[in-house]
This record gives structure tokens, sequence and C-alpha cells, in this order.
């Protein structure tokens, strides 16, 4: 079963610096049918003004992921790390027992495009951490590239949650495949471009659970970037 999540349907906040768009309940947007997807507990797509930004603030008991589109995100946290990401580039900050950061568009005339994606650990009261990795386009081109994994497989990122992140660019008629497990479930997220996802459009943005499906099929329409998460 596929259950589409239409980008038009999601939440929608624009604070002038700040216009985002949230899959899953955010801040002021609530929605009970949608509060996340087994660990899946946000998925905002955000286009953040030139210098401008989250001032610093704390997180608990989460693991972030961050995947840059477009521009570049300035990052530092009450760790000691301080960096620039750019797109391709993944970020895991687990906030554990407690983490502060801040993150600012590092352009002076050019919004930066990304992901923030939020994951339920699976203990609480871990130790914070953080880990950034690059994933090329060729990497990710006409295939699946893992990104993020519980065991850092593959030179993904490590995360503290039984998933798997996978990415993937399509040009117009490339295909991936993807096989699901018996006791797998696998959310779909479009972040550029639209794709058929089984015979089905997905559009820019939009979304499909899916469930009780073995294979997969991710045709290109135009050159698109989709994520797959692979979740208990």
């Amino acid at each position: 079963m596929i259950t589409i999540r239409k980008a038009n349907d999601r939440g929608h906040a624009n604070h002038g610096w700040l216009d985002s768009y949230h899959t899953f309940s955010f801040a002021d947007y609530y929605d009970p049918k949608f509060m996340g997807f087994r660990s899946l507990r946000v998925i905002n797509e955000d286009q953040i003004a030139a210098k401008r930004g989250f001032g610093t603030h704390s997180h608990r008991d989460m693991e972030i992921i961050t995947y840059v589109l477009e521009g570049a995100l300035e990052h530092q946290d009450s760790l000691g790390n301080r960096s620039v990401m750019r797109p391709g580039e993944v970020q895991r900050m687990t906030a554990g027992t407690g983490v502060s950061h801040s993150e600012y568009n590092h352009f002076d005339r050019e919004a930066t495009h990304l992901l923030q994606i939020w994951i339920l650990p699976e203990t609480q009261g871990l130790k914070p951490g953080y880990e950034q990795k690059a994933y090329s386009d060729a990497e990710k081109r006409g295939k699946l590239c893992l990104i993020a994994s519980q065991d850092g497989r593959d030179g993904s990122v490590k995360v503290h949650q039984d998933l798997n992140l996978y990415a993937t660019v399509l040009g117009e008629g490339e295909q991936v495949n993807f096989s699901v497990k018996d006791d797998r479930q696998i959310w779909v997220q479009v972040a550029r471009g639209s794709v058929m996802l089984n015979g089905q459009l997905l559009a820019p943005g939009d979304a499909a659970a899916v469930s009780q499906e073995t294979l997969l099929d991710l045709t290109g329409k135009e050159l698109a970037e989709v994520l797959v998460f692979d979740l208990v």
C-alpha cells in the first residue's frame, strides 16, 4: 500500500527570513494524522534568507539530520563544532542529554535550501555527538546511496535508531529499485524534481508512506533528488 502525502497539504510557515514546509506536525502546525512515521518525527523543508538563521537554541533526545540542497549553512554548537555545510553534505547531531547550536545562511545574497530531519532515538540520555560527511551527485546518480544508518556502514553517518536512509539523484527515465523486507516500513520524500513511484507520480515536495510492498520502483520524470527512509 502506498499513501501519498502531497506537498501542498503540508504545514506552512513563512516568517519572512524563513519559509518552511512541515511534513509532520511541528511548532504551530498540528495535525493528529501526521505526528510522524515510525521513528521519523520531523521533515521540514526550509528556505533561509541570506545572512539569516536560527540563533542559539537547545535540543534533547533527538537525532537531527540536516541535508543541504542549495546554498550553504553555517553551524556552531556547544560541543565545539563549527562548520559550513554545502549541497551534498549531511550532518548528524545527537542531541542526547542536551546540546545547543545555531544555524545561519552563510551567503550574503542567496537563500539556502535544506531539509531538516528529526529521528527519535532508541535510547534517551545519550552522550551528545556530531558527524558530517559529503556525498557527491556521482555517488547518488542512478543508485541508492546509503547516507545514514545505525551501524555507520558504507561510509554513512551513524544514527542511534534502526534506520537506513538512502539518497538518490535520478535523471529523466533513470530508475532504481528497492526490495522491502517484510518487517520494514518505508517513507519516500522527494526533495526536488518529480518521479514515478510504482507507477504513481510524486511531484516536488511530495512524499509517500509505503507498507506491505515488496519492491519499490523509482523512475525519474525529470532531474530529481529523493530520500528513502527504511524503518522498523
